[in-house]
């Protein structure tokens, strides 16, 4: 089996199948052998900011010695960047002979009348697989979806349980209320776990996530906003000091501070809880070289050319911030592309506000909201041209910002639209 093959046979996998369960992942765990047993884990849910806690804690334990898998969920460029071991995405090699033994195992499972894995669910065994096989200290984990039922909850308890911004994202699936995605989401937390929440979580999430936290006799660690000091540095630069710890992280936005507060938190936890080596020098620098791709993702400064895949209304929200504070109000020109299952509505009206003009674009994706329905909507809140293909409205809104001398152009909306545009801003970014 070629990774192409590998990759396309995990697609064709069923996305979702029948009431939310862990038993099929636990059925294909046992006919794996358990991998999951020999494996101490960091395990990440919440709505917003889940890939960019993993990054910032895996970044941290990387640095402090230690060998440590990280799961992201979705990818944005390359399928295989869902599986890493200290910043390094599995070998295409290694990630075909493990779908082809996951894949045997479904079958034998198969044979034996049972429920045919989904896709995450073979995702995750692929990663936990490779996690085992090459001896892993520590493994960050992201959930894919919610938490209770999420493939990657079949896990015994985690070292920590991290809970980043609760928000109203898949209603369909997790609830149509703050309090029912966060009791999703507090499934992570098991007894005996540490728990970290993220400092600024919505008061009507509060109550299911200390719920669980007290049914698993644990306390939540919350960092104080009041301690997440913002220090003077340049437009979109992120300098923070957090109980000492100074550093310009390589994400912009309030938000992001906070995300770091929680790695910090955790790599404490860890310390203190479990006696993890973990120097201040390798906090620093975990937080200062952590990577993720499509987090407002400044690619060029003058002029500006920025990415995000902020796929919900508190991504957009968070973005438009950003944008806000560095003094970007009203000056950009944006290329934006949706989900047709996303609330639109929302997203539009937050982010309305950072641009002049927009050019709308139907991401490569078949939940995608086309370019033509989603000017309709745009037009309400801004001046909204159909761009085309990706690369025209990329080149079309990179003009527009030239001949009206704009500080630049903004791709936002979804992280399917951000995995097209990534390499086309590049190219440009070189220019």
């Amino acid at each position: 089996m070629t990774e192409k093959q590998a990759i396309e046979a995990i697609h064709a996998l069923p996305r979702l199948q029948g009431a939310p369960t862990l038993e099929r992942m636990r059925a294909l765990l046992a006919e794996l052998g358990n991998p999951e047993k020999d494996l101490k884990c960091i395990h990440i849910a919440g709505t917003n900011g889940k890939g960019t806690l993993a990054a910032m804690t895996a970044s941290i334990l990387t640095h402090a010695g230690y060998k440590t898998g990280l799961t992201i969920s979705p990818y944005v460029l390359h399928f295989r960047e869902r599986f890493q071991i200290n910043g390094e995405m599995i070998p295409p090699r290694t990630l075909a002979a493990l779908t082809g033994k996951v894949l045997a195992a479904c079958e034998r499972l198969r044979e034996k009348g049972l429920p045919c894995p989904v896709e995450f669910e073979a995702v995750t065994a692929i990663a936990l697989l490779w996690f085992a096989a090459e001896k892993c200290d520590l493994v960050v984990l992201e959930t894919g979806l919610g938490g209770r039922y999420d493939a990657t909850n079949a896990i015994p308890a985690p070292l920590v349980a991290a809970i980043t911004k609760i928000g109203l994202d898949h209603t369909e699936l997790l609830g149509d209320t703050l309090e029912k995605i966060a009791a999703e989401k507090a499934g992570i937390i098991k007894e005996g776990c540490a728990v970290v929440c993220y400092p600024d979580q919505p008061p009507e999430a509060m109550g299911p996530l200390l719920a669980a936290a007290a049914e698993a006799h644990t306390a939540i660690e919350m960092p104080e906003l009041r301690d997440i000091q913002t220090l003077k540095s340049r437009p979109l630069q992120n300098y923070i000091d957090y109980g000492g710890y100074r550093v310009m992280l390589p994400f912009p936005g309030r938000h992001q501070a906070n995300h770091a507060a929680m790695a910090i938190e955790i790599a404490l936890l860890l310390w203190r809880r479990y006696g993890y080596e973990i120097a201040d020098e390798a906090i620093e620098a975990g937080l200062r070289e952590a990577k993720m791709p499509a987090r407002i993702e400044i690619l060029r400064r003058r002029p500006l050319l920025l990415l995000d895949g902020c796929h919900n209304p508190d991504g957009a929200a968070a973005l438009a911030a950003t944008l806000t504070e560095a003094g970007y109000e009203g000056s950009l020109v944006g290329v934006l592309g949706l989900l047709a299952d996303k609330r639109h509505e929302e997203m539009l009206k937050a982010l309305s506000p950072c641009f002049e003009k927009v050019y709308t674009v139907t991401p490569d994706c078949p939940r995608a909201m086309a370019a033509e329905e989603l000017q309709q909507e745009a037009r309400f809140h801004m001046d909204a041209e159909v761009g085309g293909t990706v690369r025209q409205a990329i080149q079309k809104a990179i003009r527009y910002a030239d001949d009206h001398n704009l500080p630049g152009v903004v791709v936002c909306g979804s992280l399917y639209l951000a995995a097209e545009a990534r390499p086309i801003l590049l190219k440009e970014a070189e220019k």
